[in-house]
């Protein structure tokens, strides 16, 4: 992984799930759905609040999450597409 991100932002890989009809036709992985969920590769150090204390992430590598379907800004890293959130677009930690 040689993507560091900043703040509170978040570099996560979303599971690709397929999903067959009847008839046999693959339809797009979650096109459809309202959140995805997604493995955290790499967390930013956190915010600062106006009184300049550090506020760190509430997610660690190696999470399981739900993120909002439609949030962040998919990126090469290598081979990988990731996607870069906002720690405020996850929605929960899957346990």
């Amino acid at each position: 992984m040689s993507l560091k991100p900043l703040g509170d932002r978040v570099v996560v890989k979303f599971q690709e799930n397929e999903e067959k009809t009847a008839g046999g036709f693959v339809l797009a992985g979650t096109s459809h759905e309202a959140t995805k969920v997604a493995t955290v590769l790499a967390v930013g150090q956190g915010i600062r609040t106006l009184t300049g204390d550090l506020v760190a992430p509430s997610v660690s590598i190696d999470d399981k999450v739900l993120v909002e379907s439609g949030a962040g800004i998919e990126v090469k890293d290598g081979d990988d597409k990731v996607t870069i959130v906002r720690e405020a677009d996850i929605l929960a930690i899957l346990g």
